[in-house]
């Protein structure tokens, strides 16, 4: 995959907490979180590491107005599009080549 503008959706260790977040990188997005460097952010302080939905974009805009529908859905609509591509909620960072 390249370094594609997208939209994901991360998880911890026991799928507790979601978080969706947008970039223009996702490779170099998922290593800041999978390396907690920004210490004092939401996905540090709840370990949210383990990628379990994405959506690659052609350009930024269409990402962004993306991430915001999904961030304006409930709980229940972001687990059915996890289980859309990850029925098992596997990490999905090798897919994207940032594991």
């Amino acid at each position: 995959m390249t370094k594609g503008r997208a939209i994901y959706i991360l998880t911890n260790k026991n799928n507790t907490t979601l978080y969706t977040g947008v970039t223009s990188n996702i490779v170099k997005r998922l290593y800041d979180h999978k390396n907690v460097l920004y210490k004092k952010s939401f996905t540090s302080k709840y370990g949210l590491t383990k990628l379990v939905y994405y959506e690659v974009f052609l350009n930024i805009e269409d990402a962004i107005a993306r991430e915001k529908q999904i961030k304006g859905g409930s709980r229940l609509k972001k687990e059915n599009l996890i289980l859309s591509i990850s029925p098992n909620w596997y990490d999905l960072s090798n897919e994207v080549g940032a594991e």
